[in-house]
């Protein structure tokens, strides 16, 4: 079978090709109106959600570093950080892929779904400790949640090995160290 040949401008296609480009283009623009129907646009200029029909919840985050509060809607089938970047909503994050503690919330009120989040324990992950991470995590109600210092999560997750409590900064050590250069 021959492959259609590609119409170059000021050159005419042969009949049979013509029909064939036609269908194709015709095609085309059939399979673009069915995407650009079964889209529904909120939010910021360029944000599309992928599901029609997938529930949405009220996320309120309380910004600590910042002082601020944002409010904002998330479908349930929605990563919370990207849904809010989408919106033009800064939030603390890093990885991205749930496996540091940058994007860290504590949840006062609701639940998120966070089957991808490794950089938490499941420990704290619990309702008893309820920490989150945004950036792998899905509402499943209207929730409310608080940022958390990177550190203070690293401590609860990880402090308990630590036999003398966290590492204390040694200024005198590191004036020897960059003496040394």
């Amino acid at each position: 079978m021959a492959l259609p040949l590609l119409p170059i401008p000021g050159i005419p296609l042969p009949k049979q090709q013509q029909s064939l480009s036609s269908n194709i283009r015709r095609r085309a623009t059939t399979v673009t109106a069915e995407l650009q129907t079964a889209v529904v646009r909120t939010g910021g200029t360029d944000f599309q959600f992928p599901s029609v029909d997938a529930p949405t919840h009220k996320v309120t985050v309380h910004d600590r570093q910042r002082g601020i509060v944002h409010e904002f809607v998330v479908p349930e089938d929605q990563y919370i950080l990207h849904t809010a970047e989408s919106q033009n909503i800064t939030l603390p994050f890093a990885c991205r892929h749930g496996c540091c503690t940058s994007c860290a919330v504590r949840i006062k009120n609701g639940q998120i779904r966070q089957p991808e989040a490794l950089g938490i324990s499941a420990e704290l992950k619990e309702k008893a400790r309820g920490y989150a991470l945004l950036c792998v995590g899905f509402p499943t109600s209207d929730v409310e949640v608080e940022t958390q210092d990177e550190d203070e999560v690293y401590w609860l997750q990880f402090g308990r090995y630590f036999a003398r409590g966290p590492v204390e900064r040694d200024d005198y050590a590191l004036e020897l160290a960059m003496a040394d250069e």
